[in-house]
């Protein structure tokens, strides 16, 4: 692996404006989070002019592409990803390259997009149905509500699955009858940047476009007037910036950040083999750096003992290393910053005198500078640490006890977030009821993960987890407005 590794060719990307590939003489460098100090591929840097230059052609584009039948734009849709699965094995190659996690998430980064893009297409006919509204008592007029696209958009997304959260807004704002700048993250913007630029060439210039670049010259993908739409993805802060930067034009704004998910175990919950994996996998999966991932669990006081067993029983299975590697089961963190966040927080806890169950060993030789972290467990933690309040964005786990469901959920709504939530239960009924009264925007029963998302359901958050829906006909509807024309009737005419 080490010999592979070396001698790969660097990764080399650059802008797509207007139907036309662009370089810059500025680029941005993206490093190897398993050995910081390897150059895995360059982007390109784009300047102030060439975000401007990326707004024109996109808005250039519009008038035609929304003139369109939503049909026809679903088929030229359809035709622009077919063989996109051809150069999969190396998509996912370079998304674990540039962001630390195995190769096999990777390659399923880049298979839901394909997924969420088909299932966007498959909403055609429902984009343009239209509602009449007949004449009632004291109105005297039939009003027909159709909807219209909004125009240009940006959708920004983040580092840690940016492919498939691309494919919850991209597709449904193309077929709603927008057109499209695409900023993938700029510490991991090369398969991002690969794939849609693939996807781009096959339809009408500037209807696609996309731009890598610092964040300090990306404002006008934000505040530029002409765009009348931005999906953000990415953290709590960033999602604030973003709506401050908006508020200028008064631009739209869907927002997916993070949060502090809970999982409840209740006291009949099943716990065997299956269900243990799956609650695992819900936390753990991408070095627990997902945001609808499991980020605290309230147990049953009398499964506490059990369910820490049967984690710990997972972990101790952990094979941390490079994402590449053959036999590696966690890769690293992404930032060297976010690895001393949760190191600190683990700490802290320690400290504290919670019990911190720590498993796997760290990686040597050309990985010991790598952003690995040791799995942990902390037990039954004050509840104001912050590996309790914060999203740890990591490795971590908290484990809190509970005496009965009202506390659960109590202890569960008590957070900044509400993106999603879990209830695990033999009493389908009693987790449903549970479940109902979880704030958030998601609820998985007996399940949690991003790998167990219902693709056709609208997604989003609650409180400070952001707002706004994407996927399902939901999320074709976030990137249009309505428009009401209204008749009188003959006799009133």
């Amino acid at each position: 692996m080490t010999d592979t590794l070396s001698t790969t060719a660097p990764v080399t990307t650059g802008l797509y404006i207007g139907g036309q590939a662009r370089s810059t003489a500025d680029v941005l460098e993206v490093v190897d989070p398993a050995r910081p100090g390897v150059v895995v591929g360059t982007a390109a840097a784009a300047t102030a002019q060439d975000v401007d230059d990326a707004v024109a052609a996109a808005a250039a584009a519009f008038p035609a592409w929304s003139a369109l039948p939503a049909t026809e734009r679903a088929a030229q849709m359809a035709a622009a990803i077919a063989g996109l699965a051809d150069e999969r094995d190396e998509d996912a190659r370079v998304l674990s390259l540039e962001n630390g996690k195995i190769v096999h998430e990777a390659w399923v980064d880049a298979l839901v997009f394909e997924i969420r893009w088909q299932l966007a297409l498959s909403l055609a006919d429902e984009v343009e149905q239209a509602t009449v509204l007949a004449p009632a008592p004291g109105i005297p007029v039939e009003t027909t509500v159709t909807h219209q696209p909004l125009g240009v958009v940006t959708l920004i997304v983040p580092f840690n699955w940016p492919i498939a959260i691309l494919g919850a807004a991209l597709p449904h704002a193309l077929l709603a009858g927008n057109t499209a700048i695409v900023k993938p993250p700029p510490s991991t913007p090369l398969a991002t940047t690969r794939l849609v630029q693939r996807v781009a060439e096959k339809l009408p210039p500037g209807v696609l476009n996309v731009v890598t670049g610092r964040d300090s010259e990306m404002a006008g993908l934000i505040d530029n007037p002409q765009v009348a739409k931005i999906c953000f993805t990415g953290s709590v802060n960033g999602g604030k910036k973003m709506m401050e930067m908006a508020s200028r034009n008064l631009t739209r704004v869907t927002l997916e950040l993070g949060g502090n998910d809970a999982a409840i175990v209740r006291a009949d919950a099943v716990l065997d083999d299956e269900h243990l994996d799956r609650l695992y996998a819900g936390i753990f999966d991408t070095t627990g750096q997902i945001c609808m991932a499991a980020k605290r669990l309230y147990v049953h006081r009398s499964r506490m003992e059990e369910l820490v067993a049967g984690l710990s029983a997972r972990l101790e299975r952990v094979v941390l290393g490079h994402g590449l590697a053959e036999g590696t089961t966690m890769g690293p963190l992404h930032q060297p910053a976010q690895k001393a966040f949760v190191a600190e927080i683990v700490e802290e806890a320690r400290a504290s005198g919670a019990t911190v169950l720590e498993f796997g060993e760290l990686p040597a030789g050309e990985f010991a500078e790598g952003n690995f972290l040791r799995p942990a467990i902390v037990v039954d933690p004050d509840p104001s640490l912050r590996v309790v309040t914060l999203e740890q964005f990591g490795p971590v786990i908290p484990v809190l006890p509970y005496d009965d469901d009202d506390e659960a959920v109590r202890l569960a709504n008590d957070t900044w977030g509400g993106l999603c939530g879990s209830v695990w239960s033999a009493d389908t009924a009693a987790a449903a009821r549970l479940g109902g009264q979880l704030q958030c925007g998601y609820v998985w029963v007996n399940d949690h993960g991003a790998t167990r998302l219902d693709l056709r359901a609208p997604f989003g958050g609650m409180k400070q987890s952001g707002m706004g829906r994407e996927q399902g006909i939901q999320g074709v509807r976030a990137f249009q407005d309505t428009r009401s024309i209204a008749h009188l009737t003959p006799a009133e005419g």
